[in-house]
């Protein structure tokens, strides 16, 4: 068990953080409004800990020990890499120009950094903390860079296009672009690597992706200003949040039919589900708070107030 005292900055909050200890882990959130990181723990839907974080963090993953933070600074043009125990800056690793999403590959070993306004994808090695390929992308201002969990292909939308780069991991450069309709945003892949979802905002669909050719098969009709998009763990769901509406989009992956649409609150962004698939928290940015979603009735079941303008969420 670990008392955590966080002293950050001229920032003091006196939090006691059991961290590792408990069954249900911790959602990270970042909040780029206030140049901060809240912590909730969702065995209690309680914020434990804000940490004072970079200058505009956005994108944000956890490692899979939950020991470390990686948080996309955009004011810095860095990934900052944190102690997710209290706060502190491990490593500081310089991107390019307006970095936004950040994601974790499956195993761990690897991190991807989507550079706007350098049209490119960094990789980075997270034992070195060193940038091992930069990847230029086809489109223009790239925002996530999402691995498959077979670690074989990451998929890259940029919002000033209206295509999907793809990306061979191993070989480290874009060997497909398809078209997926106005500002391309969030991903999302089934577990087994075999479907990718990718929701198109200014178009308000999903594409439904065969990932073995890289084509799409399917575009559902979503949700005014579809944006981030999160996978239920089994697969059975995905969900996709809707700015216009201030809605999450359930879709049943065996039909791709929207199930339900869950009020959550203003401007929901970025989510993350846990690890048990049971709840979903939404960054909902012009609420500065995160919604809660119990996924068993797809009902929202709490609203945790968090720093200014939360940008994404990030569990393990």
């Amino acid at each position: 068990m670990r008392l955590a005292r966080l002293m950050i900055g001229a920032t003091i909050l006196s939090a006691t953080t059991v961290l590792g200890a408990l069954a249900a882990p911790f959602a990270y959130v970042s909040n780029e409004g206030s140049a901060s990181a809240s912590v909730i723990d969702t065995a209690t839907d309680k914020v434990t800990a804000t940490f004072k974080v970079g200058g505009k963090p956005r994108g944000i993953a956890v490692s899979p020990d939950q020991k470390r933070l990686y948080i996309s600074d955009q004011a810095a043009n860095a990934a900052l890499v944190i102690d997710a125990s209290n706060g502190a800056l491990i490593a500081k690793i310089a991107l390019g120009s307006s970095p936004e999403g950040i994601y974790l590959s499956s195993d761990g070993r690897l991190l991807s950094a989507a550079v706007e306004e350098d049209d490119m994808v960094m990789l980075i090695d997270t034992v070195t903390a060193k940038i091992v390929k930069r990847v230029k992308m086809r489109g223009k201002n790239p925002e996530h860079a999402v691995f498959s969990p077979d670690g074989r292909w990451l998929y890259v939308s940029s919002e000033e296009a209206d295509s999907v780069d793809i990306v061979d991991v191993a070989k480290g450069e874009v060997i497909k672009s398809v078209k997926v309709g106005d500002r391309p945003r969030g991903i999302g892949f089934l577990p087994d690597s075999t479907r990718a979802y990718v929701a198109a905002e200014n178009a308000d669909i999903v594409n439904v992706f065969d990932v073995a050719t890289h084509e799409v098969i399917a575009r559902i009709k979503a949700g005014s200003r579809s944006n981030g998009v999160t996978v239920r763990p089994d697969g059975k769901r995905v969900y996709v949040s809707s700015g216009g509406e201030g809605t999450v989009q359930v879709i049943d992956t065996s039909t791709n039919a929207i199930v339900a649409a869950i009020p959550v609150g203003k401007r929901p962004w970025n989510m993350a589900i846990t690890p048990d698939g049971k709840k979903l928290y939404v960054a909902c940015g012009r609420s500065n708070a995160v919604a809660v979603i119990d996924t068993e009735t797809n009902s929202k079941i709490a609203d945790i107030a968090v720093g200014q303008l939360p940008w994404g969420v990030a569990i393990h």
